[in-house]
């Protein structure tokens, strides 16, 4: 299997099923002298976690991660950054009633399909608690933009049909992870928790929208022509498990202004130069301007539900199959962690990436 390493100097290459003994990854290309916040590493991981709140999956894991290369006396060597993170909460036996059959939606055929083979203990592979492995790499990427003034916000802004109408500068961002669903507006919170938990009585499950925003953007960041900041942040996030949609700046609402209204003028902003508006979303030809990167990230209903599907078997049969196991009702709270690590994986490539095309 291919296509498990993502970035070109940052690189992370992340191993491990969802129910075997344990999930890890390794980080190359993070610079030396680098203070590793433990606490800071471990803290976006019990954001990720399951378990957390009534709305999520309650598969129990303590999600600690052990380092075992690559740091020193608390601080980054410049070698490889090996970690693992143990299952403590498997139950493979939840999946034997699924080891002939194709869940709709899931990743089960296609992965027969490609491979001749398949670990149907919760989708193996493909299941998103792969994701836990970025959220570590992506903290150690916080950590490295962070020295450099760049910081990564994101928040649920739509479950279902409830939808935060507000942009992100009206919001008070203090507070987002107050709530369980992740959402800076207490009274749309509520409401999109008590959406979640009518669907999950239901035996079903929703989807929605991250949004997220990043500040602190020096201008220059990006590769054209094919490796664009944009098209970079997008394969990211529609790597994530779930997503089916990626947009930034004005997105599929651009194109319903005219030029005109649409471009950004530049302005002087102090001692350099800015743009009046951001509909841009903080990148042009693909290399950032220094206006805040803003953008929005869709996730599909969760696949499995606890509701009775009929469904085909590796024989081509018909079979009725019920959902069993424990899995979230719906991923957007767990996922704004994974959409902030992606994103920053993407930051600190393309800033070392500009760092060494200027020498």
């Amino acid at each position: 299997m291919s296509g498990n390493s993502f970035g070109q100097v940052f690189r992370l290459h992340t191993f491990g099923e969802s129910h075997g003994p344990a999930l890890g990854g390794i980080i190359d290309g993070c610079p030396s002298g680098l203070l590793l916040d433990l606490d800071f590493i471990q803290s976006e991981l019990d954001r990720r976690k399951p378990g957390q709140s009534r709305i999520v999956t309650q598969r129990k894991e303590s999600d600690k991660v052990e380092f075992l290369s690559g740091v020193f006396e608390g601080k980054t060597t410049g070698t490889p950054i090996g970690f693992i993170i143990r299952n403590e909460n498997q139950k493979p036996t939840d999946y034997d009633h699924l080891a002939d059959a194709y869940r709709p939606s899931h990743a089960d055929y296609t992965y027969d399909a490609k491979y001749g083979f398949r670990d149907y203990r919760g989708g193996g592979r493909s299941s998103a608690r792969e994701t836990v492995a970025r959220v570590v790499a992506g903290a150690v990427a916080k950590l490295f933009l962070k020295a450099h003034k760049i910081e990564i916000t994101a928040y649920t802004s739509q479950v279902g049909d409830i939808r935060l109408l507000k942009e992100y500068r009206e919001l008070d961002h203090s507070i987002t992870e107050t709530n369980d669903v992740r959402c800076p507006d207490p009274l749309i919170a509520e409401t999109m928790i008590k959406k979640i938990e009518q669907v999950r009585k239901e035996g079903d499950t929703i989807g929605g929208v991250v949004s997220c925003f990043i500040t602190g953007m020096p201008a220059g960041l990006g590769e054209p022509v094919f490796d664009k900041l944009h098209a970079d942040l997008g394969k990211a996030m529609l790597g994530i498990n779930a997503v089916k949609g990626f947009e930034y700046g004005s997105g599929f609402d651009g194109v319903e202004m005219k030029g005109s209204e649409h471009n950004d003028a530049f302005v002087k902003k102090g001692n350099h130069i800015g743009t009046k508006d951001n509909r841009s979303g903080g990148i042009q030809g693909g290399i950032s301007n220094g206006e805040d990167i803003y953008f929005r990230v869709a996730f599909k209903p969760v696949a499995t539900i606890m509701k009775k599907q009929v469904t085909l078997n590796t024989k081509g049969e018909e079979q009725e199959m019920n959902g069993k196991g424990r899995h979230d009702p719906c991923v957007l709270p767990r996922a704004v962690p994974i959409v902030e690590a992606m994103a920053a994986l993407v930051l600190a490539d393309h800033l070392l990436r500009h760092r060494s095309a200027q020498l």
